[in-house]
């Protein structure tokens, strides 16, 4: 490739990326980083539109204000994900400047505009940064980092609303709508969710919420909806409403992306619908509310020891949140220190807290089909951690490929190997699967038994139902436009026989060149039909599209100006029951 003039005395320096230890040596330690995973880390964080103190490193480069400025919108959007907050490391390493200042500016120009093999993006010849942008950040890595405010209970208060009272709320539901068979779509780009009769296939209502709503919840009993954005809003919506709306709202941090509710009823009480929970990214702790009216009762701190090396990491995120439906529990996992907390909610003054140590990183995952193990991707461990919900510990430890992210995951019985939960990866190309049943079914149990060949890197989201015969998975993040435009599936009772591709961005008829990213196949209630959402930029044209289960072949393309960004969908019953 030839090199533009003005970058070519930077290709000149950049034979020195590799030459000086311990920066280089560091990052050679980190394995590859495709551009799937890139475009997954380098998600906006709505910490760059937050105000913070920067003070000035008298050692480090001299820069205005207004660099400044740019230096940390800019950190946030691109380089946060994996450098973490405080830049102490997370996915990527350190950034601090007691390891940067001594490197000098021009070397830092070079590995951030060319990148590394050892996996740091090349963001100018990427075309993601210009010159300008790349030296102040090059500067601006040798600053003190400015530390984002905490966010504690007063805050909370001060953004909590209840919009409509318990008491004024209907006492029965005031719809014809069949609830059950609703998909909550977000509208990422918007701060809104679509709310879609699954029947109709017609939208009931578009909802404000927070900005990049990143999960919708059902309460235990079906009425209430639970979302969050990424400015860690929650939106509590009333479904039994003539039009569904907003009951309630608060905000619990700065940045977050998980919510439940209490589900368990048994000899320990009723817990139905009376509390909520939701984990931030920062501050990094998770908070208990209650269940009707979002009013924050409890905030717990997950700043602590990493499992394995035992050293403090100030902003362990809180990613995946479920409730337990075999204690009065919710299964909390902490992302950088590698554990999965079990939280005892029967009586908040006394907190007790079930710590079960497994591998960094823990990100999302689902419940095998009996609900009583936890499946949680460790993604940059490339393991699944299996919690035992019964009985409190870490049942296994399994490998797979590199970085699972499962989603929720999907179950299904195998012919061989009985029921198996299932993650794709976003940085191979593999579908894993692991059996799940240690009764009738030990010698396979919590093991991966099998290794499917998928389209490629870049999944995010498996799926199945147990009334279907098929699996889903998309790539929606795989560089290769023609993967990320459709979706392989497999045949359950077949799966040697490899997958069949679905042209779902095809099917969708969008009239522009928008991206048409595939995304997170959904089940409606009966399992015969899976939307996918169509996605491409804000001014683009977006769709969802309905494939009939049985046949494989087009039901129905929803389009709606209103369908802006429609990333994630999820149907009101099977989120209800984790039915997956």
């Amino acid at each position: 490739m030839k090199i533009p003039k003005p970058l070519a005395h930077w290709a000149t320096l950049a034979t020195l990326l590799f030459t000086a230890a311990p920066f280089a040596a560091h990052a050679q330690d980190k394995k590859p980083v495709s551009p799937a995973e890139m475009n997954y880390q380098a998600g906006t964080s709505p910490l760059g539109e937050v105000p913070m103190y920067q003070s000035a490193n008298p050692k480090a480069p001299k820069m205005t204000q207004t660099e400044f400025e740019l230096g940390r919108k800019t950190y946030f959007e691109r380089c946060a994900g994996c450098h973490g907050v405080l830049r102490k490391g997370a996915t990527g390493k350190p950034l601090t400047p007691d390891l940067t200042i001594d490197k000098g500016t021009e070397y830092l120009k070079v590995f951030i505009a060319y990148g590394s093999p050892a996996g740091m993006p090349n963001w100018l010849t990427s075309g993601e940064m210009d010159e300008k942008t790349v030296d102040v950040m090059a500067r601006y890595i040798q600053q003190d980092p400015p530390v984002p405010p905490e966010f504690g209970m007063a805050q909370m208060k001060a953004t909590w609303k209840v919009i409509v009272p318990p008491a004024q709320r209907p006492t029965k539901k005031m719809n014809s709508y069949n609830i059950e068979n609703i998909f909550s779509t977000t509208l990422r780009d918007t701060g809104e969710v679509a709310l879609i009769d699954g029947d109709t296939k017609k939208i009931i209502s578009i909802v404000k919420t927070g900005y990049a709503v990143h999960i919708s919840r059902t309460s235990a009993s079906g009425r209430y909806l639970f979302v969050i954005g990424r400015d860690a809003k929650i939106n509590m919506i009333d479904l039994w409403m003539a039009t569904p709306d907003n009951v309630a709202e608060v905000r619990i941090g700065l940045e977050a992306r998980s919510v439940d509710t209490s589900k368990y009823k048994g000899r320990s009480g009723d817990y139905t619908d009376k509390l909520a929970i939701a984990g931030a990214y920062w501050p990094p702790q998770f908070v208990i509310m209650k269940g009707d009216t979002l009013e924050p009762v409890k905030i717990v701190s997950t700043r602590g020891m990493v499992v394995g090396t035992q050293e403090y990491h100030p902003e362990p995120r809180v990613a995946s949140i479920v409730a337990s439906h075999f204690k009065p529990e919710f299964v909390v996992n902490v992302k950088e220190t590698g554990k999965t907390l079990m939280v005892d909610y029967t009586n908040l003054d006394a907190l007790k807290v079930t710590e079960i140590g497994s591998a960094p990183f823990l990100h999302d995952g689902g419940w095998d089909s009996s609900k009583r193990y936890f499946m949680v991707a460790a993604n940059q461990s490339n393991k699944i951690s299996v919690i035992d919900a019964k009985d409190g510990k870490l049942a296994a430890l399994v490998d797979v490929g590199k970085i699972p992210h499962p989603g929720r995951g999907a179950n299904f019985i195998h012919p061989k190997f009985g029921p198996v939960w299932s993650t794709g990866h976003l940085g191979d190309e593999t579908i894993a699967l692991i059996g799940t049943d240690p009764v009738k079914h030990k010698a396979y149990a919590f093991k991966k038994v099998a290794d499917l060949k998928g389209q490629g890197g870049g999944a995010l989201f498996i799926k199945s139902h147990p009334k279907s015969q098929h699996l889903y998975s998309d790539t929606p993040l795989n560089p290769d436009a023609k993967i990320s435009q459709s979706i392989a599936v497999y045949d359950i009772k077949n799966l040697d026989k490899g997958y069949t591709v679905l042209p779902i961005g095809e099917w969708a008829g969008l009239s522009d060149d928008g991206a048409k990213r595939v995304v997170q196949p959904e089940f409606n209630k009966a399992g015969d039909e899976v939307w996918f959402a169509v996605w491409s930029a804000k001014d683009k044209q977006s769709a969802l599209v309905v494939v009939d289960d049985k046949t494989l072949k087009l039901k129905a393309v929803i389009k709606d100006p209103r369908l802006i960004t429609p990333t994630g969908h999820f149907n009101i019953y099977n989120t209800q029951h984790d039915v997956y």
